[in-house]
């Protein structure tokens, strides 16, 4: 009878374990769908933007070029979560720039549609803030459970593996220099 008790403990205790790296890797997969939304509508806002933008900023072609190719790489898939995240850090910093570039222009500051795709950019940009954290909670949960014991011992025999969080570039981490932007 003690063994039966025992060998059902250890059966429910894999059952959690394996129920538990289900769990985080699916919250995991949660979080960046609802990143993957989000710049699904930043991707949508980036023509709008640059378009409006190259009529006043004729020498900026440069860094709207950057924009627009960054939007592709990112919008062909098929990259691992490091490059993606890596590409999307790039494409978060250069439509910065444009916004800060922006500020030199008193014609397109005034411009409603600019005005607009400004207000509509920093909304969702605010909102890709909050589901980038909402990932790495996830993100670092999913990691836990993978490195501690003993779900690690599952985790290992389900060939899971740590994931990225989203983290700034070392450039974002900088104050933006305007006057460089111009050069």
């Amino acid at each position: 009878m003690m063994t039966l008790i025992i060998v059902l403990v250890i059966i429910a205790a894999f059952m959690w374990m394996y129920n538990a790296l289900i769990a985080r890797k699916n919250d995991v997969m949660k979080s960046f769908g609802l990143i993957d939304v989000l710049l699904k509508k930043r991707f949508d806002l980036i023509p709008n933007l640059v378009e409006t933008v190259k009529e006043y900023m004729g020498f900026e072609k440069g860094l709207l070029t950057d924009v627009t190719e960054l939007r592709a790489k990112a919008m062909t898939g098929g990259f691992g979560d490091n490059e993606r995240i890596g590409i999307e850090n790039q494409l978060t910093q250069k439509l910065g720039n444009i916004m800060v570039a922006a500020e030199n222009y008193p014609d397109l500051k005034t411009n409603q549609g600019f005005m607009q795709l400004q207000s509509t950019w920093k909304d969702l940009e605010d909102q890709i803030a909050i589901a980038r954290q909402a990932y790495n909670i996830s993100v670092t949960s999913y990691n836990n459970t993978v490195e501690m014991f003993p779900t690690n011992l599952m985790a290992t025999m389900m060939d899971y593996k740590t994931k990225p969080l989203f983290e700034a570039a070392v450039i974002e981490k900088e104050n933006v220099k305007a006057k460089e932007l111009f050069h």
